[in-house]
């Protein structure tokens, strides 16, 4: 078995150029760990916000290997692990907050940070799936507990978490409203999406109606209108910073994942990819991502 792999690395703070491809020792799955090698690697924001800062939401600095989001095949197991053998295809968001180095060949975790693999997805679309979906599900399911028929607005619908919120919301039988640029709401109404407006040339809050719960990814002035809108005992979910006092924040979930795997099979949830990279373009990526007009996710493929 290989020694080295090759991977991406933030050598310090600043702009997509500070991403290198280096060559690292490949890990060892420790005591009830999993060694899984990476077909694909998801992209988001908290990846190219953590280069630019130069370190992780944990605190760890540059340099370091970004990435949270990990589709590939388990290639060996650590001392315990009954959960996975070598050759099962996972797909998860291991050890988040922390980087579990997914711009890499090879990472290690432990095996109930994983599920398995929808047979449904390929490397790509499962490696788009893991944080953008467990967000959208811990904010609506967990958090939300959204029930048929009621009415959820979810901003930024077109985007990595919002493409995946709509079809979440819309399995739970809720009328979803989403918000995005009027290109995009063919794409909005094909997810199940019941209005969608264009916030670029209408005031959402003019076009909603009351609302039982709102899923904010934008923050800002979005937060304080939003609640607004919300009827008594209605829930806000905020995304987008952690001064919001409803701010959430994702964690590792293995029923979770379980979940958006059922709903995959179930054909009631699909990954959209905007843009695929190899490896060595992760620059690339990244600039593509904070350009804010993507549509679904955007994945390293290795």
């Amino acid at each position: 078995m290989v020694k080295r792999m090759r991977a991406i690395s933030v050598r310090e703070a600043g702009g997509p150029d500070v991403l290198e491809l280096v060559e690292l020792d490949r890990p060892e799955p420790g005591a009830v760990e999993i060694l899984v090698r990476v077909r694909a690697a998801g992209v988001n924001p908290t990846d190219w916000k953590g280069r630019a800062r130069g370190s992780g939401l944990d605190g760890v600095s540059a340099p370091f290997v970004p990435g949270h989001d990990v589709s590939g095949v388990v290639e060996a197991v650590g001392l315990g692990v009954r959960l996975f053998a070598p050759g099962d295809e996972v797909f998860g968001m291991p050890l988040f907050p922390h980087y579990v180095g997914g711009y890499a060949e090879y990472v290690t975790a432990p095996p109930r940070h994983f599920a398995r693999k929808p047979a449904a997805l390929d490397h790509v679309s499962a490696a788009g799936l893991p944080l953008a979906g467990l967000t959208a599900w811990q904010s609506l399911v967990d958090h939300a507990n959204v029930q048929p028929g009621q009415r959820v607005l979810i901003h930024a619908a077109a985007g990595g978490v919002g493409h995946l919120a709509v079809q979440i919301a819309k399995a739970r039988g809720a009328h979803v409203i989403g918000t995005a640029r009027a290109a995009k709401h063919d794409f909005l109404r094909d997810l199940g999406a019941d209005e969608v407006i264009d916030y670029t040339a209408v005031d959402f809050t003019d076009a909603t109606g009351d609302l039982d719960v709102v899923l904010d990814t934008i923050g800002g002035e979005y937060g304080p209108r939003s609640r607004g809108l919300l009827r008594p005992g209605g829930t806000f979910v905020s995304l987008a910073g952690s001064t919001e006092p409803d701010f959430l924040l994702v964690e590792p979930d293995h029923a979770g994942m379980l979940a958006l795997a059922d709903l995959v099979e179930k054909g009631q949830l699909r990954v959209v990819i905007d843009s695929v990279f190899p490896l060595a373009e992760a620059a690339k990526a990244h600039e593509l991502g904070e350009g804010g007009r993507t549509t679904g996710k955007i994945v390293l493929e290795l």
